[in-house]
């Protein structure tokens, strides 16, 4: 039977420094550690894969070590340590609630959060999904989370805060996990990769790490599944191809041929398009994004917000500074009532065209009227 373990499992963060994404929460977590100011029960929200169960169980274990490090990080020696790690603690529960969502489950949750811990300080509790928990299982909830024994903490995590009722949010420490920035994540693939013994194109990482959305469980998935059809090399070709992505060169070459005013130049190119399959819908959301970034590209202040690998950052700033700003601002008009009109229309191909045909027609309408 194969050993395999997938990246998600594998590198799942284990200290608070190895966190991805989330310094400013770990940071604070770390000193109420340091400084003793634990609260009762924490709220860890957030979308998913950006680390709200990870994070719970490195605080765990972290507040149940008996030998912290200076660094306020657990040994991994001492017995809480090592008891957690194989999964024998009697100090840490862990309660999905997607499946034990009923006043019966919060009873027997209650009645253990009655007995104190044997070993160490604090009995924790890990409630993941607590959204998924029925009105009344809520209601049974309420005292034992305002009023728990000294013992006890709560580490709740959520990926919808706002199905949780006021009375529970009033009695937590709230802390919301942001998406993980696609350089952070792409960081942390070229990291694995290293480890895996891989060699990775940076754009292909930074591909993988956009279609994550901000998801680092996610692109550890697509990871995994580009690798295992590629082998030891991934390459930029490769991720498009696996992830039905259309090429970066396409939106170039399309901006190239407007600014050209090479309206047949511009249709062949779309048809192009067409035939790999792709939607027109997908081609003029992804247009969109690139005269975005064009403009992005205007200003040096506003140039790092380009979430892409330094090469194509630099083929962006190389043709931003070739188009004028008022024709760029006119293909984004352009392209946004397109989008709007697109699926209410009765012939999207055309509709599209005559988008590219507009686009390749407005550097003849900026001379018109500066003539």
């Amino acid at each position: 039977m194969s050993d395999f373990v997938v990246s998600a499992r594998k590198y799942r963060p284990q200290t608070f420094s190895s966190v991805v994404g989330q310094k400013s929460i770990t940071s604070t977590l770390k000193n109420a550690i340091k400084t003793d100011h634990l609260a009762q029960a924490f709220l860890f929200c957030g979308s998913r894969g950006v680390g709200k169960t990870t994070s719970a169980r490195i605080l765990a274990k972290t507040i149940n070590c008996f030998n912290r490090t200076e660094a306020i990080e657990s040994c991994d020696a001492c017995d809480s340590c090592i008891s957690f790690n194989t999964g024998n603690s009697l100090n840490i529960y862990e309660l999905d609630a997607a499946s034990n969502n009923s006043v019966d489950d919060i009873r027997r949750l209650i009645d253990q959060v009655r007995i104190a811990p044997q070993l160490g300080q604090y009995k924790i509790y890990i409630i993941d999904e607590v959204h998924m928990l029925s009105p009344q299982a809520f209601n049974a909830f309420l005292k034992t989370l305002e009023e728990p024994p000294k013992h006890a903490i709560f580490i709740l995590a959520t990926t919808e805060k706002h199905k949780i009722i006021p009375t529970i949010l009033s009695r937590c420490q709230i802390f919301d996990f942001s998406r993980i920035k696609v350089k952070d994540i792409a960081d942390h693939l070229a990291y694995i990769a290293t480890q895996e013994g891989i060699s990775a194109d940076s754009e292909a990482l930074h591909l993988i790490a956009q279609k994550a959305d901000g998801a680092l469980r996610d692109a550890l998935s697509i990871f995994d599944q580009l690798v295992t059809f590629s082998g030891t090399t991934l390459t930029y070709k490769q991720v498009i191809e696996n992830l039905n992505i259309l090429d970066y060169d396409y939106y170039f070459r399309i901006v190239e041929t407007a600014e050209k005013a090479d309206i047949p130049s511009g249709l062949l190119l779309l048809n192009d398009v067409y035939e790999k399959g792709f939607d027109g819908h997908h081609f003029i959301i992804g247009l969109a994004n690139h005269y975005r970034n064009l403009l992005v590209c205007k200003d040096v202040r506003t140039a790092q917000l380009l979430e892409v690998g330094e090469s194509v950052q630099q083929r962006y700033i190389d043709q931003a500074n070739a188009i004028d700003h008022y024709l760029i601002l006119r293909a984004l008009g352009v392209l946004s009532k397109t989008d709007v009109e697109y699926k209410s229309s009765k012939n999207q191909r055309l509709l599209v065209e005559m988008a590219v045909m507009q686009l390749c027609s407005l550097k003849q309408e900026l001379e018109k009227k500066n003539g």
